[in-house]
């Protein structure tokens, strides 16, 4: 297999750091990104120690500006991007009903989880080639088969949103045989997660790192533990 060049978004800890890390194992060439330039510096450090070599780019996903620089410094340094990860997102502790939460919750909630995801897929497409990938990490939360499980609304409606944009994107690239896919890493200890959580990163990163590494990989399809699932 030859190496890829690979970004991935909030990259600096739990489900982002460790597709860096099982992508880095592999021997491609992965830029690690975070917002806050000392987390991620921090971060590429901590995979120095393990003897596995990343590039760090700063990058706010919300920033129009941080998202050109990146762009800017990958096309310069790279010269393309065989795989975007789309990875970053947040979830509020105060995201608990569409109908009581204050309308700021929705907002930043999708615009970090979907829009910023379009906005960063729109300033790289150009130089990702032929036969490139796009990867979204979404949740089982934005399913709309699944029953709605009541938590973080917000939350969910953004990935479900994520869902709709990664199938029109898988339309619209279809033509250059640029593949665009959602995952679902399921419950996973993290931040976001929680210690509760059932599975562990290493888990939840490995549907991305197979979605990025495979061959023959579909489009417009909904993953879960490899395997396309309803969406």
């Amino acid at each position: 297999m030859r190496a890829k060049i690979i970004l991935v978004t909030g990259s600096n800890k739990g489900i982002g750091l460790e597709i860096v890390r099982q992508l880095a194992q592999q021997g491609n060439e992965v830029i690690l990104t975070a917002r806050d330039e000392k987390k991620g510096l921090e971060a590429q450090n901590k995979l120095k120690a393990e003897k596995l070599t990343v590039h760090f780019i700063q990058l706010d996903i919300t920033n129009q500006e941080s998202i050109q620089h990146a762009f800017n410094q990958v096309k310069s340094e790279f010269g393309k991007l065989d795989v975007l990860i789309n990875n970053a997102a947040v979830l509020l502790k105060e995201d608990q009903s569409l109908l009581r939460n204050d309308a700021a919750v929705f907002e930043k909630t999708l615009h970090a989880n979907a829009f910023a995801q379009l906005a960063v897929t729109k300033q790289f497409y150009s130089i990702i080639p032929n036969g490139g990938r796009i990867i979204m990490t979404s949740s089982g939360g934005g399913s709309m088969s699944d029953p709605v499980g009541g938590w973080s609304p917000a939350y969910c409606v953004s990935k479900s949103l994520l869902g709709a944009i990664t199938r029109h994107l898988a339309h619209e690239l279809s033509n250059r045989n640029i593949s665009v896919n959602a995952f679902d890493p399921g419950w996973v200890k993290t931040d976001m997660g929680g210690n509760s959580a059932p599975r562990s990163v290493a888990q939840g990163a490995d549907t991305a790192v197979w979605l990025a590494t495979n061959e023959g990989t579909a489009t417009g399809k909904f993953f879960r533990d490899r395997k396309a699932i309803a969406w």
